[in-house]
């Protein structure tokens, strides 16, 4: 495929003249653009929940999550693995990321580490993928052979694949056992794809690690339960979550809070069953640490 057929590559009509505007109407004109995107995302939202319950069967089943890309694409998905340790308290071995250039790239460019789908499979090993694994790729154009590289691996593990591209027929869907096509179409500027592109995909994978985090568990209603306390501020706030979920008074939650260890799901099935540490910590194990399905378990509210 020419690079000037993909729809992310072509020049946008609406900016042919950007660099004659006012600085206003250059601001207008990309705010209107960034608008559409959370338009294109909503068209692939079945697509993204089939991506969440890929995720959450292979963290079930005790693997990981492995986000993989080049450029924005692979620097966006660091952020976002980065991001899911400290707001849901989960290890950080748990979402594994691969950006072509490795370290280095994550400040610098490295444009030509991207267009190896070899790289792509040596390193896709070193993280010793299995099928237990659930593999995202995130490429713009639908192609980039440093994606294609691990995505080939992943399959021949027996991983699930997920694509995440801003083209509507991108060439790598046929390694994908979910294809996630937002289709956000020229840019700003001709090819930078950092613009909405890139914002759709930070959308798509806050949406892919929230919700598989809450169909783990590791969410309450809509408060994080999994915070880890490392400090005085965030045992004020951990005493809040159990406060406001159970209805008692912050000393009472205080007490609970440190009744359970610091331990905020464990504090919150206390306070909502009136059951003591052991029992409760018992169901949490048999409900692999969520708090809803231990309240069902123990006759709680659910």
């Amino acid at each position: 495929m020419k690079f000037d057929q993909l729809e992310t590559e072509r020049s946008n009509p609406r900016t042919r003249n950007l660099d004659e505007l006012s600085t206003y109407e250059m601001l207008r004109i990309m705010n209107e653009e960034d608008a559409t995107v959370p338009l294109s995302v909503r068209e692939v939202l079945n697509e993204v929940a089939s991506a969440v319950e890929l995720c959450v069967r292979s963290l079930e089943m005790g693997g990981r999550i492995v986000y993989a890309g080049a450029g924005t694409s692979g620097r966006l998905g660091v952020l976002d693995a980065a991001e899911v340790v400290p707001t849901f308290g989960v290890s950080k071995d748990l979402f594994v990321t691969m950006i072509a250039g490795g370290q280095e790239a994550l400040a610098n460019a490295v444009e030509q580490a991207e267009d190896s789908i070899e790289l792509g499979e040596e390193e896709a090993k070193k993280v010793d993928i299995t099928e237990k694994d659930a593999v995202v790729g995130i490429s713009a154009s639908g192609r980039t052979p440093y994606v294609e590289g691990i995505l080939k691996y992943a399959r021949k593990q027996g991983a699930r694949t997920i694509l995440i591209c801003n083209v509507g027929t991108p060439r790598l869907t046929e390694l994908a056992d979910v294809t996630i096509a937002v289709r956000t179409g020229p840019e700003v500027i001709t090819g930078s794809t950092r613009l909405k592109a890139g914002t759709a995909q930070k959308m798509v994978l806050n949406m892919i690690s929230t919700i598989t985090m809450v169909k783990v568990g590791r969410v309450f209603g809509n408060y994080m339960i999994g915070v880890k306390i490392l400090n005085r501020k965030l045992v004020d706030r951990a005493t809040r979550i159990v406060s406001e979920i159970s209805d008692l008074s912050y000393e009472e939650s205080e007490k609970i809070l440190e009744a359970s260890g610091r331990e905020v799901p464990l504090a919150i099935l206390m306070a909502l069953t009136g059951l003591g540490k052991e029992k409760c910590e018992e169901s949490l194990k048999r409900n692999r640490g969520h708090v809803r399905s231990a309240l069902k378990e123990l006759g709680g509210v659910s």
